[in-house]
């Protein structure tokens, strides 16, 4: 009896401290999954926020009487100016930095130049003259553009499944730009260019900020290099001296584009990308093709032939091969 009680005691503490343990598992399991959940969420929205932003932009070209390059300032202007409210209330310390920074000020010259500027006017330019699904799934062949850059900097040949799906990409862009026959283009030589050269930009935008990224912060990169740009382009087009007749669907579709489909799309893809990382997040990402073809389609009545769809299916298959 006197040995039964001598060991009851620590056999307690044990089990005490087994179930301590076992609750914290819980709660950071718990804790865990919720940030996943978040992640996803977060990551999902940003995407079909994204394909907003085609649609909208492709409803003004063809509602108002528009020039490409204003309707860029004027994004870029506006959503900057939202990104640089939210550094100067939150992140002021680093944004400072970065100001008193020579080097990493001129990599942010090449990113705002090539990156922000040459991705956001080229996609919109090929939204003018193709249409929002099929330039948004143009900006994916980024990815291709990508692995290539890697392969040479890491001096590396592409693995199997990136080599198959650089032959989705070209298959998905042939099928888009020819219907499937190769002695015609079915959208303008025109669009396929700058849809192409948007494409650049978007793989300038992963690849020039590499190194000044993880000092500064997405915020801060690219939200004022949008806001840069923009009074850059503002200072030579005057964009509130020439402002469009809108009606309350212009102004609506105007303010999707800059809140929706540029602050809060970036904002929401970020921390997706925080929560569950990059490639989770490239992957989840592909909905945003599939959101400005569905909208295109809703909205605007975009008819998409079945060539398309198939070229659209390639290339989002090619981002899931090669990320």
């Amino acid at each position: 009896m006197g040995l039964a009680s001598s060991i009851k005691p620590g056999a307690d503490a044990d089990a005490a401290s087994r179930a301590r343990r076992r609750t914290v598992r819980e709660r950071l399991n718990d804790r865990e999954a919720r940030r996943l959940i978040v992640g996803v969420v977060a990551t999902l929205l940003g995407g079909i926020f994204w394909g907003f932003s085609g649609t909208s932009a492709s409803y003004l070209f063809a509602h108002y009487q528009i020039d490409t390059i204003w309707l860029l300032s004027i994004r870029q202007l506006l959503a900057g100016a939202m990104f640089m409210v939210v550094i100067v209330l939150f992140d002021r310390a680093r944004f400072i930095q970065l100001l008193k920074n020579p080097r990493n000020l001129a990599t942010m010259a090449v990113f705002t130049a090539f990156g922000v500027f040459g991705n956001s006017f080229f996609y919109l330019l090929a939204i003018r003259l193709t249409n929002a699904g099929t330039a948004t799934v143009m900006q994916c062949l980024q990815l291709v553009i990508i692995m290539v850059y890697t392969c040479i900097v890491t001096h590396r040949l592409p693995r199997r499944r990136e080599l198959a799906g650089v032959v989705l990409a070209f298959a998905g862009a042939f099928l888009i730009a020819t219907g499937g026959d190769p002695t015609t283009l079915v959208i303008p030589p025109a669009g396929l260019a700058v849809g192409l050269i948007s494409a650049i930009g978007a793989a300038c935008m992963s690849i020039v900020p590499t190194k000044i990224l993880p000092i500064y912060g997405s915020s801060i990169v690219t939200g004022s290099a949008m806001f840069v740009s923009g009074l850059v382009i503002s200072a030579f087009v005057r964009p509130w001296e020439n402002v469009p007749a809108f009606d309350a669907p212009g102004w609506l579709a105007l303010a999707i584009l800059i809140v929706v489909g540029s602050f809060l799309a970036y904002n929401l893809y970020m921390q997706g990308v925080k929560d569950i990382g990059s490639v989770r997040a490239s992957l989840i990402g592909t909905v945003e093709p599939v959101s400005a073809t569905v909208t295109s389609a809703l909205v605007l009545g975009t008819v998409f032939a079945p060539t398309d769809l198939i070229g659209f299916a390639l290339i989002i298959a090619m981002v899931f091969l090669t990320v």
